[in-house]
Formats: C-alpha cells, sequence, structure tokens
C-alpha cells in the first residue's frame, strides 16, 4: 500500500536537492536545476530540467512528477504551467535564516523523514550559534557591503543581512532585507555606500564573477575604507545567494573568516 508520500520529486532551484540528499531521501529525486552544485554528485545522477526562470515543461512531464519543487515568485510562470497540467507544485518563499530551518523541516515532513529533519535543522542551527559566538568575542565589528548584483547595484537579501550579523559583521544597508523582491532592493545612487563607508565589500554576483578592479574603480569609490584597505571580496554566489543549508554553513563561514581577519588587524 502506498503511504501517499510523493516519491517522484523534480527540484526547481538547488536547495531542495541538497535537502533531501542530506536526509538520504535522494532516490526520490528525478530532476534537478541546471543550476544546482550541491551535493556535487547530484549533478552526475540526475537529469537538469530547468534553469532558475525557465523550465523544460515537457520534460519535466515525462518525468512523471508527483510533487515539484520551486522558490519564489521568479518561479510562478513555470508554476502555473505545471498546475494546469494536473502537477502538484509546492513554491516556497522562505527569505530568513528561521525561514531556511523551517523549510528543512517543512520538506523533510513532506518525504516522512521528518525526524531526521528535525535532527538536521538542529545541526545547522547549533553551527549558527557556534560562529555568532566566535564573532561575539570579535574586538571589533566592521560595516558591510555585500553586493549581489553590479548593474544596477543590489543589496539587502534578507537571509544575507542576517549572516553577516552573525559572522560579525553590520550590513550598511540593513533596511532593505525587509524587500522580497529584487527590484525593491536597487540602489538608486552610489552616494548611499559611499556615505556609509563600508570597512569591508563582499561581491556575489549571481551566475558571473565577482571583479573588485571594477568595483574599486567606481566614481567616488576610492574614498571607501574597503576599497582603500583592499577588503574585497568574493562570495561564491551558490554557497551564499541560495536559501538552503549551503548559506548556513559554507555561505557563513567564508563571510565569517574574512570579518574574523580584518578584526584581528586592528584598527
Amino acid at each position: 500500500m502506498s503511504d501517499g508520500l510523493p516519491r517522484r520529486i523534480v527540484c526547481l532551484t538547488e536547495e531542495p536537492t541538497e535537502v533531501l540528499y542530506a536526509l538520504g531521501e535522494e532516490a526520490r529525486i528525478v530532476g534537478i536545476s541546471g543550476f544546482t552544485v550541491r551535493p556535487p554528485r547530484a549533478r552526475r545522477e540526475k537529469p537538469k530540467v530547468s534553469a532558475f526562470t525557465s523550465a523544460r515543461i515537457g520534460e519535466i512531464l515525462a518525468l512523471q512528477p508527483d510533487l515539484v519543487v520551486g522558490f519564489s515568485d521568479i518561479q510562478a510562470d513555470i508554476a502555473r504551467e505545471l498546475v494546469r497540467a494536473g502537477v502538484e507544485v509546492w513554491i516556497s518563499n522562505h527569505r530568513s535564516v528561521d525561514g531556511i530551518l523551517g523549510y528543512v523541516r517543512r520538506l523533510g515532513a513532506m518525504v516522512g523523514a521528518g525526524e531526521r529533519a528535525e535532527a538536521y535543522a538542529a545541526r545547522l542551527a547549533a553551527h549558527l550559534a557556534s560562529v555568532r559566538a566566535a564573532a561575539a568575542a570579535l574586538p571589533r565589528r566592521p560595516r558591510v557591503y555585500f553586493e549581489e548584483w553590479d548593474e544596477p547595484r543590489i543589496s539587502g537579501i534578507r537571509w544575507v543581512c542576517e549572516l553577516l550579523r552573525i559572522a560579525g559583521g553590520d550590513d550598511i544597508l540593513p533596511a532593505r532585507a525587509a524587500a522580497s523582491l529584487a527590484r525593491d532592493r536597487i540602489l538608486a545612487d552610489d552616494a548611499e555606500v559611499i556615505a556609509a563607508a563600508p570597512d569591508i565589500i563582499f561581491g556575489s554576483w549571481c551566475g558571473k564573477k565577482f571583479r573588485p578592479e571594477k568595483v574599486a574603480a567606481r566614481p567616488g569609490w576610492q574614498s571607501i575604507p574597503a576599497v582603500r584597505d583592499g577588503e574585497l571580496h568574493e562570495i561564491k554566489s551558490p554557497i551564499i545567494l541560495q536559501p538552503g543549508p549551503a548559506a548556513l554553513t559554507d555561505g557563513l563561514d567564508a563571510l565569517h573568516a574574512v570579518i574574523a581577519r580584518w578584526a584581528s588587524r586592528g584598527g
């Protein structure tokens, strides 16, 4: 007798793939996003059927999924097509660190792995607490500008803002974290960053390499302490711009490593 749980899942983004593999439920996955890099074996084992803003609907339907998991309003059109074709779709829209932990628990419960998901979320939360404690011991906190896109400048994604605080820094644009849509987090003027004088600049340009020399060459940016001191650092987008476990582990650790080095230098 069937237990009613989904057995053929298509993941339109990386985070459900990462979570299901971590829970030992990877056999349920029949298709993944082409942007998936975690875990590496997923790219070898699973067919790639979607990007982020587009998907090969015919190929997804041919896989006969009983659940498709996606993320955010950006995938609403994909979801609509699949729902019209009779497929069950779950589009999550979590935007915070607590939201990521809740996502792990919900997805685990959906596949009958609630206890394992709770244990996994607890391990992730323990790591957050460990980094937070290490950051609290630092002698000083830097002002930080995190740029997720360069033209136009976009900053302030909520979970990144929260992770910066946990890692020991202070986001110079915290008010933008309340806006879920990227278009609402566009900087109208570079003067806002220049005036805030960040000590560290992180770049994670989704889908392309961060170019610190281009940032340093922007008019007026030479006066920014981060530019003056060469504190421009790339955080690879797969470990920070996906609202999944990677952001709470590798992404957070990468932020903290830079911040801790800066703090230990003295001012």
